[in-house]
């Protein structure tokens, strides 16, 4: 018989904090992180699923001086991840989801895991100055916000798709680093944004927009990219599958 799935919600006082720390690991279940609307006074709200067989999630928050620090972790129990799945297989772990709401004027540094499910990280909008997304089964999805300044990025899927959209505007110079063992992985790039990028694949296909120009065997850069003080370096890769670098 099928694990039942509870949800219990969650919300996260702000307490007068100007900047914040969040670590979410939602073991083998899906996570999608996203924009907090009409709620200046929370850190964090949503709901929390988990299968009848796990105990509650743990939470803890911590303050100092003018940050926040929110750690939320899934129980051990139910279903056990899938260390390696075909990546036309790899649509995530257990059968229950996170679902959590960050406030969009809070300058974020977030790291979110999962054992086994998709992550989506919805940042559009957003104040974000970190981000880490791993996951072990599941797919990588990643909207980064305009505007961004100094921002790194880094997304990884042991056998799922990672995609990471980088938003315009950005300031500053800029990390982006997304990685799969055997899936594809694609980054949309902004046009007009000067940029450099490392693209490798053991087993598939680079495909990199034209108006990067390759510059050795695997790196490729625009034109403007020496003399820009606003750029981002990208590295992308795969064992397996293709990485594309979109411009969009």
């Amino acid at each position: 018989m099928a694990n039942k799935v509870q949800s219990e919600s969650l919300s996260v006082p702000l307490d007068g904090a100007t900047t914040a720390k969040v670590d979410i690991h939602s073991g083998t279940g899906h996570l999608t992180i996203g924009r907090l609307a009409g709620r200046e006074q929370e850190l964090a709200s949503g709901t929390l699923q988990r299968l009848e067989t796990q105990e509650p999630p743990t939470r803890a928050v911590d303050t100092d001086g003018g940050r926040i620090m929110l750690a939320l972790k899934a129980a051990k129990g139910g279903n056990r991840p899938f260390w390696f799945r075909p990546p036309w297989r790899a649509c995530g772990g257990g059968a229950y989801e996170w679902q959590i709401h960050l406030n969009p004027a809070v300058p974020c540094d977030i790291t979110a895991q999962s054992d086994g499910g998709n992550l989506r990280l919805d940042l559009a909008g957003m104040a974000v100055t970190r981000v880490s997304a791993a996951t072990n089964g599941g797919n990588v999805d990643v909207v980064l916000p305009d505007h961004a300044a100094d921002l790194i990025v880094a997304a990884e899927a042991s056998a799922g798709n990672v995609r990471i959209d980088i938003g315009s505007g950005s300031t500053g110079s800029n990390t982006v680093r997304a990685k799969s063992g055997a899936g594809n992985v694609a980054v949309a790039v902004p046009r007009g944004m000067a940029a450099r990028v490392r693209a490798t694949s053991g087993l598939g296909k680079v495909t990199v927009d034209p108006r990067f120009a390759q510059i050795d065997g695997h790196t490729y850069q625009s034109p403007d990219y020496d003399a820009a003080s606003e750029r981002v370096e990208i590295t992308a890769g795969s064992g397996a599958g293709n990485v594309t670098i979109i411009g969009r």
